[in-house]
């Protein structure tokens, strides 16, 4: 255990870019060989729109990394945070506990919050015009979302106290989580539910990006699926029955013209809780 949190205490940038760029490109053979369903689409333009929005997230997270590197750095200097008050000495329960808080903070309240607040939800919202849902899809998020993201995790470590290994152990778990989540693969029924009571499988993420609600407001985990369930968010959908996209945004042009998404935030619509 030791071995692990020292190699993410300084996990090379090399790696974590190999973890992200790694992911994807495995997932994306997976889903390649054994698609959940088969998609009509020019699959490297869906990927270029999506991985451009990739490329803006990992800009604006290294620009301001340098304040979650000092968070965690403090919060170790002054043992401030949950994990420091509740003395937690074992390193492996202080490791899952730690990630499980990280990913509550950091990914389901984050997500919550963005569906249930207006202006939020209008940076969320080009996540959701998706009607192609396959591993690039994990990072399709706005600029402007990006940051707010940022920030939640920002409220993780200095929340937690999160230590500078931790941070790092969150964050690449949370890129191949995603990936694997929204990747367009078919599992076995049986194999999807098991992993779904401990993990958010991708048959359990595909129902959040269901079209219409009460789909869309449900399922808002990322690494684990206890969220979802302790707090009531937690729906099953056949997946013969899911439809990707927002009900709000149907017109295909919305989704395939990076301009137009990158003003979405800035147009008007109907928000569907309305």
């Amino acid at each position: 255990m030791t071995e692990i949190t020292t190699y993410f205490q300084s996990i090379p940038p090399s790696h974590r870019s190999s973890i992200l760029f790694g992911g994807i490109a495995f997932f994306w053979a997976i889903e390649s060989i054994i698609p959940l369903f088969k998609f009509n689409y020019n699959k490297t333009h869906h990927a270029s729109i999506n991985l451009f929005f990739t490329f803006t997230t990992i800009i604006i997270n290294f620009f301001l990394a340098f304040l979650l590197f000092d968070t965690a750095n403090w919060t170790t200097q002054k043992h401030f945070g949950i994990l420091y008050w509740l003395n937690i000495e074992n390193l492996a329960l202080k490791m899952i506990f730690g990630l499980l808080l990280m990913d509550f903070i950091g990914a389901y309240l984050a997500h919550y919050v963005q569906h249930k607040t207006k202006i939020l939800w209008k940076m969320h919202l080009i996540h959701h015009t998706d009607t192609w849902l396959d591993t690039t899809s994990a990072n399709r998020h706005h600029p402007l979302e990006s940051i707010i993201r940022f920030l939640f995790t920002w409220v993780a470590i200095f929340s937690i106290g999160a230590p500078v290994w931790l941070f790092f152990m969150y964050q690449s778990t949370s890129v191949l989580l995603s990936q694997f989540n929204h990747a367009n693969i078919k599992l076995p029924q049986s194999l999807d539910t098991w992993i779904s009571y401990f993990l958010v499988s991708p048959n359990m993420h595909k129902v959040h990006h269901h079209y219409q609600l009460p789909y869309t407001d449900s399922n808002y985990g990322n690494i684990f699926s206890v969220w979802d369930r302790l707090f009531g968010t937690f729906r099953t959908l056949p997946t013969n029955q899911i439809v990707y996209g927002i009900d709000t945004h149907p017109n295909e042009k919305e989704h395939n013209q990076l301009i137009n998404l990158l003003k979405i935030p800035l147009q008007k619509y109907r928000h569907p809780s309305t």
